[in-house]
């Protein structure tokens, strides 16, 4: 069913949005949403920071998690850089292409490839962690350092709680 027409006269005013601090995108708003809100202005952030490094925030992330933890699989790399197999497949070939990384076949598994990533890439991870040192830094700005330990152990109790799974009572989600 198609919708009909609306008239050029017509009255139909779009409600102002609020900016963000403001209505439900400020301190009476819902805890996700303002997660959420921080974590799409965060990721901006980064992507501006990173750009001319040609770097995106999830290479960031693959390239930290590689180098922090290495002979990962494709599918733990993905769950700790919070992104999908798939996507993590596209990005490892990307930064393969780049000479950041490289795939090796495993000594004994056969079929593995090992990722590690390069002289290169670590040079590339260095200059990108400076970027988003002073990213996050700009964040805290003002922040005293008591505060920012409340908020780090928050986020971390919020991650813990959830891969804990749900707690004796609670209906897990169907």
């Amino acid at each position: 069913m198609r919708k009909p027409p609306v008239s050029s006269t017509s009255a139909l005013a779009s409600p102002s949005i609020p900016a963000p601090g403001e209505g439900k995108r400020g301190p009476d708003g819902y805890v996700g949403y303002l997660l959420r809100q921080a974590a799409a202005a965060y990721r901006l952030r980064m992507e501006r920071a990173l750009a001319d490094l040609g770097v995106t925030p999830p290479q960031f992330s693959v390239l930290t998690m590689l180098v922090a933890y290495p002979g990962l699989s494709g599918a733990d790399l993905a769950r700790l850089s919070l992104l999908t197999p798939q996507t993590v497949s596209l990005i490892v070939a990307n930064l393969e292409r780049s000479a950041a990384i490289e795939r090796r076949a495993h000594p004994t598994h056969g079929r593995v490839r090992v990722i590690e990533v390069t002289t290169a890439g670590r040079a590339l991870l260095e200059r990108c962690k400076e970027r988003v040192r002073a990213t996050e830094k700009s964040l805290l700005e003002g922040l005293p350092p008591d505060e920012e330990q409340v908020i780090r152990r928050w986020l971390v109790k919020i991650a813990q709680e959830e891969a804990a799974g749900p707690e004796d009572g609670e209906l897990a989600p169907d």
